[in-house]
């Protein structure tokens, strides 16, 4: 059974940039976006090939409107976080793809199970779509931002299970 996945931003950008982004469809089906995430991603500091992309998204990237949600605990997020976390709720989310830790922690605190892009790295490499260590590479070759022993736990558990 597929699970209902609600992404924010950053997953869907740094999955694109180092050319791993079909790992959503072929991990969990299809993905919801809200109206504002598919605007960040497309906005003018974004790549010019992801802002290609999600102009004119695939069909399993589903983009949708998101309730506005008068929600105190998520008024320090940006936008598309925001949005993010109204839309997993109205829907009944499964899971979460969110990166900044302030927004995961808020998603967590809702119930939702959360993962970001080096969670999604994970599960593919545990699937066996792809090897983890020359997808990381790639990643540390942008400006992704990640907490040092985060990234060293996943690559030596990596190491040790190859």
């Amino acid at each position: 059974m597929r699970r209902l996945v609600v992404a924010d931003t950053s997953p869907i950008r740094y999955l694109h940039l180092i050319e791993q982004v079909l790992l959503l469809k072929d991990l969990f089906g299809s993905i919801y976006l809200p109206n504002e995430v598919q605007a960040e991603l497309c906005h003018a500091s974004a790549p010019s090939e992801l802002r290609a992309w999600a102009a004119s998204p695939p069909e399993w990237l589903i983009v949708v409107a998101a309730p506005v949600l008068s929600d105190p605990a998520t008024a320090s997020l940006h936008l598309g976080e925001r949005a993010a976390l109204a839309l997993a709720d109205v829907l009944g989310a499964d899971l979460m793809l969110i990166d900044e830790r302030k927004a995961a922690r808020i998603a967590s605190q809702k119930g939702f199970t959360v993962t970001g892009t080096l969670g999604v790295l994970d599960l593919a490499s545990r699937r066996g779509l792809i090897a983890l260590g020359p997808a990381v590479e790639r990643l540390r070759a942008t400006n992704f931002r990640y907490r040092p022993e985060l990234l060293e736990d996943l690559l030596a558990r990596y190491r040790a299970g190859r």
